[in-house]
């Protein structure tokens, strides 16, 4: 039996109240891309779906409409996967089931021929930036989280604006190449996992690069942004090719 055709994609940072500056309407684009997949693919969202998450408890017509747009795509057998991103994190097995989406884990494989395809966020791979991986490991402490998500709505939403707003003060004056991956941490991830492929975002530098490891011609694939377009990497019959359209998904 061959292997569905798979669909990635990453950082579409949905948000309520889009930057003026955004010449792309990300919401009407991702339900765009949604409602354009073929039947029976499967769908690896990785990470930063939203751009902040503050608990399945929070309700808002964004959040349903994007809910309710993942939900339908079951009736056409297009099954969805979730691994969580630096901004949503906290999304957890309520409004998945309400997507009908299977959660993940951080680091996940899918076979591809005698070797594997590795996806992931991408963070873990920034190791060059010490800072922020001490700060990931703290938030992502399940003690920790559910404490946040035990605090009234008001509260958490002053605390993520605050995370949110000391986190791109913070990137402004890091230098770009600590905020990209380490390449040392990429082939030793690929190596551990046997990978011949690696998908992931975060970093927003869309590209496809090539390396040597072993000997072997390794792929890696970085996806891109959704503020300026649709980003995504299409795999079918063992190979994956990154797609980035200004406007809509074609």
């Amino acid at each position: 039996m061959n292997n569905p055709v798979r669909f990635f994609i990453a950082d579409i940072h949905l948000g309520e109240n889009e930057p003026a500056a955004h010449h792309f309407d990300i919401t009407a684009g991702f339900l765009s891309f949604l409602e354009q997949l073929p039947n029976q693919c499967e769908l690896y969202i990785l990470g930063d779906l939203f751009d902040y998450w503050v608990g399945d408890d929070v309700r808002s017509t964004l959040h349903n409409q994007i809910s309710d747009a993942l939900n339908a795509l079951s009736s056409r057998q297009i099954k969805k996967f979730f691994v969580h991103g630096n901004r949503d994190f906290l999304i957890g097995k309520q409004y998945a089931k309400r997507c009908d989406m299977t959660l993940l884990g951080d680091i996940n494989c899918l076979a591809n021929q005698d070797k594997n395809i590795v996806f992931l966020h991408g963070d873990l791979l920034c190791i060059d930036d010490p800072q922020y991986q001490k700060f990931r490991k703290i938030m992502h402490k399940k003690w920790l989280q559910k404490l946040f998500l035990l605090m009234p709505l008001f509260i958490r939403l002053k605390i993520a604006s605050k995370l949110r707003k000391e986190s791109n003060q913070h990137n402004q004056i890091k230098p770009e190449t600590i905020m990209d991956v380490n390449q040392q941490a990429v082939i030793d991830m690929m190596i551990e996992h046997n990978a011949n492929i690696m998908v992931h975002g975060h970093t927003h530098k869309p590209a496809t690069h090539h390396l040597i490891i072993n000997g072997e011609s390794i792929t890696r694939l970085v996806l891109g942004a959704w503020h300026d377009g649709v980003s995504y990497i299409k795999q079918e019959a063992n190979s994956a090719t990154l797609k980035l359209y200004n406007h809509s998904f074609k």
